[in-house]
C-alpha cells in the first residue's frame, strides 16, 4: 500500500553532519522524498509536538533537545512507508537498534536518538500537516 509517513531528521544528526548519510539511507530505502526542509523547531512547537509524552519525566529534556538547533523535516512516501522507515530507523534505544539502522550508525543515545518517524497512519496525518503545508507536498 503506498503511503506518506513523516519522518525528521533530529538535532544531534544535524549537528554531528549525518544530514547526507541519513538522505542515501532514505534513497537506498527506495522511498521518494514529498517534502524536505531544513528549520529550528521553537520551543512551543516542540511542547505541542510533543504533548503525548507531557506527563513523562524525559518530556523537558527532550523539549530542549528538540529546540536546542536544526532539524530535517521529511515527508517521505513509498509502500508501507511507515513500517519501513521505522525499521530503517532502527530501535529507540541505539544500544538494541539492528547493525546498519539508521539509530545504530548514528545515535548518541535513547534520547539523542538521530531520527524521528511517525508509528502510525494516524501519526502521520497529525505530524506531517504540524511542518507542510498540502501546497508544500509534491
Amino acid at each position: 500500500m503506498l503511503e506518506r509517513t513523516f519522518g525528521m531528521i533530529k538535532p544531534d544528526a544535524v549537528a554531528n553532519g549525518y544530514v547526507g548519510d541519513i538522505l542515501n539511507v532514505i534513497r537506498d530505502s527506495g522511498f521518494r522524498i514529498a517534502g524536505m526542509k531544513m528549520r529550528r523547531v521553537t520551543r512551543p512547537e516542540a511542547e505541542a509536538f510533543y504533548a503525548v509524552h507531557k506527563a513523562r519525566p524525559f518530556y523537558p529534556s527532550l523539549v530542549a533537545f528538540m529546540s536546542e538547533g536544526p532539524v530535517v523535516v521529511l515527508v517521505l512516501e513509498g509502500e508501507n512507508a511507515i513500517a519501513k522507515w521505522r525499521d530503517a530507523m532502527g530501535a529507540t534505544n541505539p544500544a538494541n537498534a539492528a547493525e546498519g539502522t539508521i539509530r545504530k550508525k548514528f545515535a548518541e543515545s535513547i534520547e539523542r536518538n538521530a531520527v524521528h518517524g511517525s508509528d502510525a497512519p494516524e501519526t502521520a496525518a497529525q505530524e506531517i500537516p504540524f511542518f507542510f503545508t498540502t501546497a508544500e507536498l509534491l
